[in-house]
């Protein structure tokens, strides 16, 4: 996963991005209810957002930190520079993450959080290798990523393609003008089966499917090491 100048990451021009914003917003507000009522919080609870962003316009980026009440007890990590986060939220910590592994000694977090960013982690392997870092530097963790199989892909806007086998639909992308997209390296969309080969080895694991309007819309990763406490 890369930046590129002058790629609109989060497609703002779209006419219906509104709608975007909305569901997503309303998305991201269900996953944050559930992923409280895994955790538990308290003030001394160590959390790690595995794949923040920079951007504080856009009111479904960085939710959780928007939201939770122990800031101070919050890292956020990202192959971007997210010092920015520290004054928009205070408390917050942010590092960079340079190569494929995350910058942090193992068992540093109690939970590691991954919202949306495993479809950008590039090929299997290297999805696999997104969550075994989670699982190496936390205690458990808890990732969500967009079901391949809900109508709407929410990166390009365009329904139903993303269906049609990946060479085909990364074609059609690229012809349509999403060569970003189009990359494996940027979007590699998984389904519930998927989502089941690239769980950790070790530990214990809980894979759900999350609806809306009816619709499976996302994937649920749940993690937890073996013994620490049952998901």
């Amino acid at each position: 996963m890369g930046r590129e100048a002058g790629v609109d990451y989060f497609n703002r021009r779209h006419p219906l991005h509104w709608i975007k914003v909305r569901a997503a917003l309303s998305a991201r507000r269900r996953m944050y209810e559930r992923v409280i009522q895994y955790i538990r919080p308290d003030a001394a609870m160590r959390i790690v957002d595995v794949g923040a962003t920079p951007d504080t316009i856009i009111p479904y980026n960085n939710f959780f930190e928007r939201w939770y009440p122990y800031a101070a007890q919050v890292t956020v990590c990202s192959i971007e520079d997210c010092t920015p986060l520290e004054s928009a939220f205070p408390g917050v910590v942010s590092r960079q993450i340079r190569g494929q592994n995350l910058p942090f000694e193992d068992a540093t977090f109690d939970w590691a959080l991954c919202f949306a960013v495993l479809e950008h982690a590039g090929n299997r392997a290297r999805q696999r290798h997104l969550l075994a870092e989670c699982a190496r530097i936390a205690d458990g963790f808890i990732a969500y990523t967009p079901n391949r199989y809900f109508p709407l892909e929410m990166h390009t806007l365009l329904p139903f393609t993303h269906w049609l086998p990946a060479r085909w639909h990364r074609a059609l992308w690229r012809s349509l003008g999403m060569r970003f997209w189009a990359r494996e390296e940027n979007l590699n969309l998984l389904s519930l089966a998927d989502a089941y080969t690239i769980l950790p080895t070790e530990g214990v694991a809980r894979v759900h499917l999350l609806r809306f309007a009816g619709w499976p819309s996302n994937i649920e990763i749940v993690w937890r090491r073996r013994g620490a406490v049952r998901c």
